[in-house]
């Protein structure tokens, strides 16, 4: 392979791709002119891509640095079902077959060695590494090594000496999905070491995604509802804590929902378990925290549901990134609340983090209640926070559904005066109970019943004083006591407003009809009659025997636009299926004769007489 000088013909002999995506053609001709380079492309873009297929069009070896054994194992075992030399070394293989890949480094038999970063900076792995003519170093998921990032894994900074061990000037590429204008330069500067990599900035866009945020109102039953509108297919449910992750799987289980929990506190064989069924399975839900995610290459995950809020912009990004990799359309789901947002805020201000990260951490939090509470198309607000401008996309809850706002300067002077009136010394509830005149134990206690603000709030329910003070605090208006109990202190820009100097619009939280402008994505998968859903649920039978086979997931065998595709056209010969997308030579050679002669079987078994 190494003696080819055509990127196109590999890619669609090895890779089964007619073309590349938006962005991969130039990322490899700068990788294979031996540029240094950052790529900064979005989930599902092929960032993979751009590293495997320079390694088969030159000599050495291609070393990538993962944070992730789950996704070293992914990338080779679909690597070596196209028929590429790769391996992993790492601590989860048996001894055995780590001794064989350091053989197969030392014999030169490897084209790409995945490697996790504590492994990569140990004196023997450099001593191997320093003579297996290591032509490119591709670090993966290369925001990791930020301090002012989402994601900060220390190992990561022994990444640059290593290289310098390795191969002295050694040609990098450093790959991730999202990273802030802060993380760029800290990538640059901690990878790259003086060097001035070329930087490839592709725009954040995912049209296959849908974007919704909603209030908490009820989130367990939220969760339910939002999962069954996916019922069959594989999610990802994203809770704040342990605890919080357990009932939630118990909960969607006793619902009769296939669900797994996945965190740090269970016991690792468990969590690897949950993990392959998953990975390995169509219809599973896993219901997460954040730990679980940075390195799944599931292609065909089709929603993903926040239960809690993430903690930044890039934060939500990353994780909603994980449903639809393939291009088909995904589904996800934000919840949050007030106190989503005093805990977000409590854990800046409890952190060792320096007073400039703080600074930061809160910037980003506030970007992020933004995007929650927008006023118009949320991919509006995502892309800018980016750098981007878009028109209104159509696919996300507030271009489809609607929304209205109104001047509530006048609902946010009423709640900040109970606040201020009563000291700011009191929490959500008891403010709702003044403004809205109910005479509660604790009001009767204080004698707040004889406020000049209690009851000017009557005119709106509870529950809509709730969702004001919500955005109030998303404003900056207001903030809470996060030390103490919960007590509501009035900013320096809520006095401005109480003061009359500037006014606030509110979103309401009724939803109106609106117009779709743009839905779904072009890769939309076709509606199928009868006779077709019936030949895909056969491959997908197939597909997943092969798998077991192989004792690896179902997309590795191939994936779901391949099997679309296979419905589609339903080839009639081994030779039809080289413009299938997906199919390369090694997997026409392998499984050819058997999916044409299953496509004639089911076809002509279920035509009329």
């Amino acid at each position: 392979m190494a003696g080819s000088e055509d990127p196109r013909a590999l890619l669609r002999s090895v890779f089964g791709f007619d073309d590349f995506r938006p962005g991969q053609e130039e990322i490899v001709r700068a990788v294979l002119a031996g540029e240094d380079a950052i790529a900064i492309m979005p989930t599902g873009s092929g960032k993979s891509l751009c590293y495997q297929l320079p390694a088969l069009l030159r000599p050495g070896l291609t070393m990538v640095v993962s944070p992730l054994i789950a996704l070293m194992r992914d990338q080779v075992q679909a690597l070596r079902a196209a028929a590429i030399a790769a391996a992993a070394l790492n601590s989860a293989n048996p001894a055995a077959e780590n001794a064989q890949v350091e053989r197969d480094i030392e014999l030169g038999k490897l084209k790409l060695l995945y490697i996790a970063p504590e492994r990569l900076v140990r004196p023997d792995t450099l001593e191997r590494l320093a003579g297996a003519n290591v032509a490119l170093l591709a670090i993966d998921e290369a925001h990791c090594v930020s301090q002012w990032g989402h994601d900060f894994r220390p190992d990561y900074l022994g990444i640059a000496n290593a290289a310098r061990a390795i191969g002295g000037r050694l040609q990098t590429l450093a790959l991730t999905a999202t990273a802030d204008g802060p993380t760029r330069a800290e990538i640059a500067r901690r990878l790259f070491e003086g060097r001035s990599p070329r930087e490839f900035l592709r725009s954040f866009d995912r049209p296959n995604l849908r974007l919704a945020f909603a209030p908490k109102k009820g989130p367990a039953k939220q969760v339910l509802d939002f999962v069954r509108r996916h019922t069959g297919e594989s999610g990802i449910v994203y809770c704040s804590t342990r605890r919080k992750t357990d009932e939630m799987a118990d909960a969607l289980v006793k619902q009769g929902v296939r669900a797994l929990p996945y965190h740090a506190g269970l016991e690792k064989e468990v969590r690897e378990a949950n993990q392959d069924v998953f990975q390995k399975e169509d219809g599973v839900v896993m219901v997460a925290t954040v730990a679980f995610g940075l390195g799944i290459d599931k292609p065909d995950v089709r929603f993903v549901c926040h239960a809690d809020l993430p903690s930044s912009v890039e934060a939500y990004y990353q994780e909603i990134g994980r449903a639809g990799r393939d291009g088909l359309p995904a589904d996800t789901l934000t919840l949050y609340g007030t106190d989503d947002i005093r805990l977000r805020r409590m854990f800046i201000a409890n952190s060792a983090a320096p007073d400039d990260r703080k600074r930061l951490d809160r910037q980003r939090l506030a970007a992020l209640l933004s995007l929650a509470e927008a006023p118009h198309c949320r991919r509006q607000t995502l892309l800018a926070y980016f750098g981007e401008t878009t028109p209104p996309c159509g696919n996300c809850d507030l271009c489809t559904e609607g929304t209205a706002r109104f001047d509530g300067t006048v609902e946010a002077q009423k709640a900040m005066s109970a606040i201020l009136r009563t000291g700011e010394r009191f929490g959500v509830a008891h403010l709702i109970a003044i403004l809205t005149g109910d005479s509660t134990e604790n009001v009767l206690k204080f004698g707040h019943e004889r406020l000049p603000t209690f009851g000017v709030g009557k005119d709106r329910a509870a529950g809509e004083w709730h969702a004001l003070f919500r955005q109030m605090s998303a404003a900056g208006l207001i903030e809470q006591d996060l030390e103490g109990y919960g007590r509501w202190m009035v900013t320096e820009a809520g006095r401005r407003v109480l003061r009359g100097e500037e006014r606030i619009e509110f979103r309401a939280e009724a939803v109106l009809p609106g117009k779709s402008v743009r839905r779904g994505s072009k890769t939309a998968p076709p509606e199928l009659s009868g006779s077709d859903s019936g030949l895909l649920a056969t491959l997908k039978t197939w597909r997943l025997a092969r798998a077991r086979e192989l004792s690896a997931p179902a997309y590795v065998v191939c994936s779901d636009r391949t099997l679309y595709e296979l419905v589609a056209m339903r080839p009639a010969s081994v030779g039809a299926l080289r413009g299938v997308h997906g199919l390369g030579d090694a997997k026409i050679a392998r499984y050819g004769a058997a999916i044409v002669e299953l496509i004639a079987t089911t076809t002509s078994a279920r035509s009329p007489e």
